[in-house]
């Protein structure tokens, strides 16, 4: 008997198997690659946009570094020079009779807004995501939850506008009056002495700083603190410890790595914040800040202030001055990032809230 092929049930041809779906490539070798390809792209954009972003910076910032020199990093002088004489020459660059610049007053206004804002922010963000997690009722804590949030959104010009017209006054007639009467007269609390000025200051600008980075630390240790085991928590408490000793002794070490992510992320904000420290600083280009009351500039704020006059300048050093004044910010707030994934790889081994670290 001579083989056949398969029949059907009536006898005849069998039918031609089906074509395949409309998915199937996407499910096939061709559709994952794609997808990975777009996946790796994805992830390479934003390093090279921030090597773009250094290289136009550098390159800018060449015509400044020939002429600044390190004194740039080193003297408190800010002067564009003269818009009616003749611009000169020296080291291969033009510029305006006179022109001198000097970002130390820039470099230290911003260090000290950062750190005086991290250190007011990063207890009171703690503690109140301590308080929304393991004190306060369900809806309670979902609508302080909530409004955080929203503060976290507020624009950068609001908050400044907050600043200006009532929170500054408040401290400068209010607050600062009883700090500088009572600090000890002896030479570390002379910082705290001194004329409170009208409101717009150091003192001012680092706690408007605090107030727009506690809802980025709060809302993030909060969503860490929910993520704490039941267990380790319900055993110390049955060991004896109380709420605070089960607090600095279990949640906060099984979260220190993610808090000091989230602490990276407010800092880079208060890094970089321009408008709102712009309209309370006093913006006193070429001063160091002598007391905690005192007028003082940022680097976002002189660069936002300083703008349009640096347009003004035919010769374009000032704009060139300005480009290197951003390399500096930009190298603080990466070399800031980079040491604070390095401690937090050291000290626990915990990878940061947002990307895998280094």
């Amino acid at each position: 008997m001579s083989s056949q092929g398969p029949e059907t049930e009536s006898g005849g041809a069998a039918p031609p198997p089906p074509s395949p779906g409309p998915g199937a490539a996407v499910r096939g070798g061709r559709g994952t690659s794609v997808i990975k390809w777009i996946g790796r792209g994805g992830a390479v954009v934003p390093t090279l946009a921030l090597v773009f972003i250094l290289i136009v910076l550098l390159v800018e910032a060449i015509p400044a570094f020939k002429y600044n020199g390190f004194d740039f990093f080193t003297k408190s002088v800010w002067n564009e020079g003269s818009l009616y004489g003749t611009p000169v020459v020296t080291n291969g660059v033009q510029h305006l009779q006179g022109a001198k610049y000097g970002a130390l007053p820039e470099i230290v206004g911003t260090l000290q807004t950062s750190f005086i804002a991290m250190l007011v922010a990063v207890p009171v963000s703690v503690g109140a995501a301590l308080v929304i997690v393991e004190r306060l009722p369900g809806r309670l804590a979902l609508g302080i939850g909530m409004f955080l949030e929203i503060l976290a959104g507020i624009p950068s010009v609001v908050i400044g506008l907050f600043g200006v017209l009532t929170f500054g006054p408040f401290i400068a007639h209010d607050i600062a009056p009883i700090i500088a009467r009572n600090a000890p007269d002896i030479p570390f609390f002379d910082w705290f002495r001194g004329d409170t000025g009208n409101g717009e200051g150091l003192l001012t600008s680092s706690l408007i700083l605090a107030i727009m980075i506690i809802p980025i630390i709060a809302a993030t240790s909060r969503d860490l603190i929910r993520g704490v085991p039941l267990l380790p928590r319900e055993g110390a408490i049955a060991l004896g410890m109380s709420d605070f000793e089960c607090a600095r002794r279990v949640t906060l070490p099984w979260i220190g790595g993610g808090i000091v992510g989230a602490s990276v992320l407010g800092l880079a904000r208060a890094l970089g914040e321009t408008i709102a420290v712009a309209m309370v600083s006093g913006f006193a280009l070429g001063q160091v800040a002598t007391n905690l009351y005192a007028a003082m500039t940022t680097i976002a704020a002189t660069i936002v202030n300083f703008l349009d006059t640096a347009f003004g300048d035919p010769t374009g050093l000032a704009l060139h001055t300005l480009a290197e004044l951003s390399l500096v910010l930009m190298i603080i707030t990466l070399a800031t990032n980079i040491l604070a994934r390095l401690l937090v790889r050291r000290v626990t081994g915990v990878a940061l809230p947002v990307g895998r670290g280094l």
